[in-house]
């Protein structure tokens, strides 16, 4: 997650518009979405008349972008709202931002102008108001649909090039003559958001499966029960799986695995299914006929063991940053599924290797735990102020970033108040 008190900061190369965001990191609570929020710092002499509009956009991505079979393009907008920031339109009515806008208000100054995107109930119409901020500067309120999807990746292998499939968030700030205008690359600038979910407080039942196989020439069942502590981990814990077998049959169980599965379902175009095994063990434990076992089996799923790995789902990172295992999938009761781009679950296999298989699959939920709230007297500190620039990368002595653009530095921000 984004670190507190940080402000993200990235301007356009003629630093005509800049943008500056609080955080990049916005929670799914699955009834309700944080806005997206920011500010934007033109400069009217750079902008010589033109307009300044900002865009929010969530794109799902399957394949590169120059991959066209048969005229259908391997990416799709599921969302593109833009609004025009500068020169402010009429205002109508009244309404309050967020507290990170009004620090950037007071700090930035009067060439600042915010912007307010609000997730709302996607079966809905959408809405769009426009209010007058405390600082005379204008707001735009948004209604965008909350059943978007989370950001979610495809790891490619380390020989892929170009994009991986993703859904992925974007802010970008530009000017031009008109919202329909050519935008030059060196007047507009983007800065790659997150959508991402928490696990839920409420605790649910602890996941237990059991089944009974009989076999031919065997006048008794075999009984295997598999279970865990509880349905909910977070990244980085380890799972114990408590199996417990009662063999009266008259076969003999040569060997238990015991696997963590990830199961990714894109769900756009193709409705691909990947089932990839992110932490497996073969125990080498036997069961002889009459026998009995009851034994607690520990896997540590992550993504540090599964790297060179194709088609691992990943939560959706920002660059320069590293990111995890994709968090399973929380859906909105209602909400089609066929628009959630990737879908992601997790299961613990035991098998059971008697001639054939012996199988049970126990569902839970990986996710991240939900970060303590920010109190007020940390949200009055000092502001840190984050450029985005190439030499931030190893290597790279160039100061433009991935998508053209460049940091302003200091020389476009007003001095401090």
């Amino acid at each position: 997650m984004s670190p507190r008190n940080v402000v993200f900061k990235k301007i356009c190369k003629d630093k005509s518009v800049g943008v500056y965001m609080g955080k990049r990191d916005f929670v799914d609570r699955v009834d309700s979405v944080d806005p997206v929020d920011g500010v934007i710092l033109i400069d009217p002499e750079a902008l010589q008349g033109r307009k300044v509009f900002v865009t929010l956009s969530c794109t799902f991505r399957y394949g590169r972008d120059d991959m066209d079979v048969m005229g259908i393009a391997f990416r799709r907008e599921l969302y593109l709202a833009t609004r025009q920031v500068y020169p402010p339109l009429q205002d109508r009515e009244k309404g309050v931002h967020t507290k990170s806008q009004a620090r950037l208000l007071r700090k930035l100054g009067d060439k600042a102008y915010p912007f307010f995107f609000e997730m709302k109930d996607g079966r809905k119409k959408d809405d769009m108001r426009e209010v007058e901020s405390a600082f005379s500067m204008k707001a735009f309120i948004l209604m965008l649909p909350d059943n978007l999807p989370c950001s979610v990746a495809m790891q490619p292998t380390p020989h892929d090039a170009g994009k991986q499939c993703a859904v992925e968030f974007e802010i970008k700030a530009f000017s031009a003559e008109s919202q329909d205008s050519k935008v030059r690359k060196r007047s507009s600038v983007t800065l790659t958001l997150r959508k991402v979910q928490f696990a839920p407080e409420s605790e649910a039942v602890a996941p237990s499966v059991e089944t009974t196989r009989d076999f031919v020439m065997s006048d008794k069942p075999l009984h295997v029960k598999a279970s865990l502590d509880r349905e909910m981990y977070y990244h980085g814990e380890c799972i114990k799986v408590h199996v417990s077998v009662t063999n009266n049959s008259s076969k003999n169980i040569k060997n238990i695995i015991v696997s963590v599965d990830q199961v990714s379902n894109v769900v756009l175009y193709s409705n691909d299914s990947y089932i990839k095994s992110v932490a497996i063990e073969e125990f080498g434990d036997s069961v002889s006929a009459g026998a009995t076992l009851q034994k607690t089996y520990t896997l540590l799923p992550l993504l540090a063991n599964n790297r060179e790995r194709k088609g691992i789902a990943l939560d959706g990172k920002l660059k320069h940053e590293d990111t995890n295992l994709a968090s399973s999938s929380i859906v909105k009761e209602g909400v089609l599924k066929e628009v959630l781009g990737i879908m992601v679950s997790y299961r613990v296999m035991v098998k059971l290797i008697v001639g054939g298989e012996v199988g049970l699959e126990v569902p839970f939920k990986l996710m991240h735990p939900k970060p303590d709230a920010v109190k007020e007297s940390e949200m009055e500190e000092e502001m840190v102020f984050q450029e985005f620039k190439r030499s931030y990368l190893k290597g790279m002595i160039d100061d433009e970033d991935e998508d053209g653009n460049v940091s302003g530095g200091d020389d476009m921000a007003p001095k401090e108040k």
